[in-house]
């Protein structure tokens, strides 16, 4: 039995930027005079007074990983945390499918889902800040396919609320550079903040790429556009990023650290809005772990239960439930399918709660990203910047797609900075192969300065050298569209947290539409490095659990794929309840009084970074919400 039942007129779990957007929303709109009472369930340790721990924390740790400046710490065990997470280390070749060393269960599945994410108050600090719209075909694949589903609602349903999420997020752009695949805009509408600046890399890629050759085009044939691609433009991104003051916070200072961490703030977060809902009399309770949605006879949701716990490792201490009119379940991708599945409500619901169709966890997927490394003949100074900057974006739609997947393709500023040779990242690696003698970058068995391979070198020497080489390293990145597989999915695990709880149970693979996106990468990957003169350092290691063979013009190549972070799926938005989870405001079609928010009622995905979408639905959420509480 609950310790505790309270009362309020909202219930929202989690408060990352769908949770915290609706909150905010919610709270400085009042009803019939009234505030709206609100409370948000935190399962992490709520909002930092500042950075600064975790700042420390990064400093401190010895895997500079996205994760290691956030709690909980890296080492524990998933078994031994009352709120987990995956890491980055978890989905390495000797932990990606053991539970015992991984919070996600992928002991069954056949590739591994790379991902994470965050488990606290707006755990989405270690994204990169990038907002580009979909497209206005990502939102009817139909058109492509009669297998893949359309969403329930339009790209011009939701300009408005693109154009209200950018205003909210803060975000620099630029409406010439992005009117292309049909996006289009509201008559005299422009980004809050003008762009950020492209980077060397990106004005040298453009200047290399504005021109392709007949015979470059025609090797370019295998894309199969619509017309023949006799130009590649590196376009300027939109980023929830400042690049002038806004809102009291400040400009971009060009760290190249927004992952794992802006130390400025000038990348938005969702603590920024969070704080805004707080200071406006919303209630945040952390270390409160949701763990079962209970449903009346009516069919309506009643009460959520919960669990509290003080350390990151437990122990519990206490339990109760929350009473509301509205529920909002805003955990993420995995975490809302995890929740609705626990919520059995004995044995009224075997499949769950919110799941008559069968949906929930289904449909799991992320952007592939298909990354490449190289070096160029010229020096073109990364680390100086937000990561990225610009992107060639015009290959995100086209007739291609009723037979690949499509890609966005990012411009690295951060050249090496990910892991080089399976060791770390750069300039690290590459610094220790110089002084020790070693190859793991493998920058080191070359003559640059007519020096023996694999040479240890120190004093001006050194400095020379990594000055020659480390401003000529780039990354080029393919986020690869993942089509919807019912078979990709999130259950429940036998393995448990420290709470008891049920951990996530992934299965994961990539179907063949979209590991022919990564192969036609593959492919304008080795004609961009050829264009830019630049060395290949792109491979896949024999042990990477996601490498997989692919034929690509006669020839059998190795290939592999990262996580972007982009959890999506899971529970499907659409008009039809027997194929899908919510409608196209979120709502359940099962529990009236219950809507299930985020990436995760995303249809389709397309190629863009889907944060910018999910805040735009959250925040038309919002409006019904309200236009709810107006009903009653």
């Amino acid at each position: 039995m609950a310790d505790t039942c309270i009362e309020c007129d909202v219930a929202i779990v989690g408060s990352g930027f769908a949770g915290s957007l609706i909150a905010k929303e919610l709270s400085q709109k009042p009803i019939n005079g009234k505030r709206l009472n609100i409370v948000i369930l935190e399962a992490g340790p709520g909002v930092q007074p500042n950075i600064n721990g975790f700042m420390k924390s990064y400093y401190k740790a010895s895997a500079k990983v996205p994760e290691s400046p956030y709690p909980p710490a890296l080492a524990s065990a998933p078994s031994a945390l009352a709120a987990g997470r995956p890491t980055s280390l978890m989905t390495s070749a000797s932990n990606w499918n053991k539970p015992e060393l991984a919070y996600l269960d992928q002991k069954d599945s056949t590739l591994p889902f790379k991902s994470t994410y965050e488990r606290l108050a707006g755990g989405t600090s270690h994204w990169m800040g990038l907002t580009p719209r979909l497209v206005p075909n990502d939102f009817r694949m139909s058109m492509y396919d009669k297998n893949l589903p359309d969403w329930p609602i339009s790209y011009e349903t939701l300009m408005p609320w693109y154009e209200k999420a950018e205003a909210e997020l803060g975000v620099s752009g630029d409406v010439a550079d992005h009117s292309y695949a049909g996006v289009t805009y509201s008559p005299g509408y422009a980004f809050p903040m003008p762009k950020i600046p492209p980077s060397l890399f990106d004005q040298h890629v453009n200047e290399t790429l504005a021109h392709l050759s007949d015979e470059d085009t025609k090797s370019l044939e295998f894309l199969g556009t619509a017309a023949p691609v006799t130009s590649l433009t590196a376009r300027s991104q939109p980023a929830a990023r400042n690049s002038q003051p806004y809102r009291n916070r400040r400009a971009c200072a060009g760290n190249t650290s927004c992952i794992p961490i802006c130390p400025i703030q000038a990348k938005y977060d969702p603590t920024i809005t969070l704080n805004e809902a707080t200071n406006n009399g919303v209630r945040l309770m952390d270390h409160t772990v949701a763990s079962e949605i209970l449903v009346d006879a009516n069919n309506l949701v009643s009460g959520i239960n919960f669990i509290t716990y003080k350390d990151e490792a437990g122990p519990k201490t206490g339990s109760g439930c929350i009473k509301a009119e509205i529920y909002v379940i805003a955990a993420n991708g995995i975490e809302t399918p995890r929740l609705l599945l626990m919520s059995k409500n004995e044995t009224r619901f075997p499949n769950g709660a919110a799941n008559s169709s069968d949906m929930v966890g289904r449909n799991l997927m992320d952007h592939p990203q298909y990354l490449s490394w190289g070096l160029l003949p010229v020096q073109v100074f990364p680390y100086r910047g937000p990561l990225v900057t610009s992107a060639i974006g015009d290959l995100c739609d086209g007739p291609f797609r009723n037979k690949r997947a499509a890609f966005r393709i990012s411009l690295g500023n951060e050249a090496w900075t990910a892991t080089v040779g399976g060791s770390g990242g750069d300039p690290h690696v590459t610094t220790l192969d110089f002084i020790n003698g070693v190859n793991l970058s493998g920058l080191n068995k070359r003559d640059f300065t007519h020096m023996a391979s694999n040479s240890s070198l120190l004093g001006d020497q050194l400095r020379d050298t990594l000055g020659n080489l480390i401003s000529r390293q780039f990354r080029i990145a393919f986020a690869v569209e993942q089509s919807p597989d019912p078979n990709n999915q999130v259950t429940l695990s036998s393995a448990t947290d420290a709470l008891g709880l049920p951990r996530p149970k992934i299965t994961y693979n990539l179907s063949d539409y979209t590991k022919q996106g990564i192969a036609a990468a593959f492919l304008l990957k080795n004609v961009i490095f050829r264009k830019l003169g630049a060395e290949d350092f792109t491979k896949t290691l024999p042990d990477d659990p996601a490498g997989f063979d692919q034929v690509i013009e006669g020839n059998t190549v190795r290939l592999t794929y990262g996580g972007a972070g982009h959890v999506m799926g899971t529970c499907r938005m659409g008009n039809d309840p027997k194929t899908s989870v919510v409608d196209s405001f979120q709502r359940s079609h099962d529990h009236a009084n219950l809507y299930l928010v985020g990436s995760g009622t995303f249809p389709t995905v397309g190629t863009a970074n889907p944060t910018i979408t999910l805040s735009a639905l959250a925040l038309r959420t919002a409006e019904r919400i309200v236009d709810d509480f107006k009903r009653t």
